[in-house]
């Protein structure tokens, strides 16, 4: 199949995160999720140079010292699944996944990595999650994305107030993915930056 330019994968992740309607977003989601690393090549994904779970799977695995078999991480925004393929060929091999996209998800499910799925937005109820286990997840730091950035930071820190979630690292990445015109870096560059949280579950409910 022939592989798509920089130009159309910008428009598909610009309509799709210009949504401000969280159903209409889902949506998009869905139907972007055929298309999202479809190989060979890993179609939008590898036009954008997406760094994401590459660059998350490396900071989690710089966290450990000894075996990682028995590590247990909380994939949120788990999409089709690529942190997990990532994590995996690090020596990780517990999974759980949590995205918002039916269709996401059932890519991931496909690729027998994750020993549960559940459909969860963020923020909208209790994160699943044995206490012990690792949650890891990513976001941009573009000038459109900051608002969203904003919340994120405020529910893992509220989580982290309660007693219920412990920051381990916060990782800076500068070349994040591709930019759109519409995401806009805000410092010439054709590359935006973004974001690892990883925190762990504490002992108690939630």
């Amino acid at each position: 199949m022939q592989s798509k330019s920089l130009a159309e994968v910008q428009r598909r992740v610009a309509r799709v995160h210009r949504e401000a309607d969280l159903g209409r977003q889902l949506h998009g989601y869905n139907g972007w999720a055929p298309e999202y690393e479809q190989v060979p090549p890993r179609r939008d994904v590898a036009v954008l140079q997406y760094r994401a779970p590459e660059l998350a799977a490396a900071c989690l695995a710089s966290m450990f010292q000894g075996p990682l078999e028995d590590v247990l991480v909380l994939d949120v925004a788990c999409g089709t699944g690529l942190v997990a393929q990532e994590l995996q060929t690090r020596g990780f091999r517990h999974f759980h996944g949590l995205d918002g996209s039916q269709g996401m998800l059932e890519h991931a499910r496909h690729k027998g990595l994750y020993q549960d799925l559940k459909q969860c937005v963020l923020g909208q109820g209790v994160l699943p999650a044995p206490t012990g286990g690792y949650l890891c997840l990513t976001t941009r730091s573009n000038q459109s994305n900051l608002p969203y950035k904003a919340q994120l930071e405020q529910l893992l820190a509220d989580l982290e107030q309660q007693g219920l979630w412990e920051k381990v690292t916060v990782q800076e990445v500068e070349q994040w993915e591709r930019s759109t015109a519409e995401q806009g870096t805000g410092q010439g560059s054709c590359y935006i930056s973004g974001v690892v949280y990883l925190y762990q579950k504490k002992p108690g409910p939630g």
